[in-house]
């Protein structure tokens, strides 16, 4: 079997479609020599004639009839299976979708990803998870995550691609009757202030802390959680100013009563919010449609 080219097949099917060697080569694109060559392979191959000359043309032997059949039916399922660009239908999909997401990411991308997700995809369960970054990596890797949508700069190996999305900033939150009252703080007041610190594995918190760190800025930290969904209870109960990425204050603040935004006393640092894949499913059908469509719902236009 080793022996046999699978290219002489369609100089099978060729000879028998237009029953000339001069036919097929048209057909085949190839030279009428070229095609004489393969023919001769196929006889010594298979022992037998093939293809013998009459009035009407070549006609086949009995031996290449039946070789023919069985010939367009695996150049066919060649054809499909193999040389088709696979497909993706997200309608008759049941696998489940998972994303890595932080707390920040479950609140600006989930609902308007669910709901999307949930049309074109109704057969399909989806999972948000939070992994600590080399597990985010491996997962990846392995397929159990599909992708990773948010800030992760642990991930700039050779081995993901990455693609950015937008960018967030920073903003604080304090009690809404709070004895500071402007809604942007001079660095004095900031300073003045006890804070609280969300230090979650989505990690956003290092920028602000490398940004205040390099500007010699030293904050009066109280507190430290790795949960933002108790930040703003924590706040309205306090004298405590928080600051999170901006569109998790200014959700808390349409949400929870007793908190407000206030804007930061220097221009705030910004996080490039980014989508990230294996590059073993860079060109995996579903892992292309499902990267495609975060970035219809989520990408900035330039």
């Amino acid at each position: 079997m080793a022996e046999l080219d699978l290219n002489l097949l369609y100089v099978l099917v060729a000879l028998d479609e237009r029953r000339s060697v001069s036919g097929a080569a048209r057909k085949l694109h190839r030279s009428q020599p070229g095609v004489s060559v393969a023919l001769g392979r196929l006889r010594d191959f298979f022992g037998d004639p093939l293809f013998v000359r009459s009035g009407n043309g070549m006609q086949p032997t009995p031996r290449a009839t039946t070789l023919i059949e069985s010939a367009r039916a695996v150049l066919a399922r060649i054809g499909s299976d193999i040389v088709a660009e696979p497909q993706f239908d997200p309608s008759r999909s049941s696998r489940a979708v998972t994303l890595v997401l932080s707390d920040v990411g479950e609140v600006v991308l989930l609902p308007t990803l669910i709901k999307r997700l949930r049309e074109l995809m109704p057969d399909a369960m989806v999972r948000s998870v939070t992994l600590p970054p080399t597990e985010v990596a491996l997962q990846l890797e392995s397929g159990e995550v599909d992708l990773a949508i948010g800030y992760f700069p642990d991930l700039k190996k050779y081995s993901f691609y990455q693609q950015a999305l937008y960018t967030d900033t920073f903003a604080s939150l304090i009690r809404s009757d709070h004895r500071m009252q402007a809604d942007k703080l001079s660095i004095r007041e900031y300073l003045q202030l006890e804070h609280a610190v969300v230090r979650a594995e989505s990690r956003t918190e290092e920028v602000i802390e490398s940004y205040l760190a390099r500007r010699k800025i030293r904050r009066q930290v109280v507190l430290s959680t790795p949960h933002f969904a108790s930040a703003p209870i924590i706040v309205a109960q306090s004298d405590l100013i928080v600051t999170i990425p901006e569109p998790l204050a200014r959700y808390f603040s349409s949400v929870a009563a007793g908190v407000r935004v206030v804007q930061l006393p220097f221009d705030p640092p910004r996080i490039a919010i980014k989508q990230f894949w294996h590059r073993k499913f860079h060109h995996d059908a579903r892992s292309r449609w499902l990267r495609a469509l975060v970035c219809e719902l989520f990408q900035e236009q330039p």
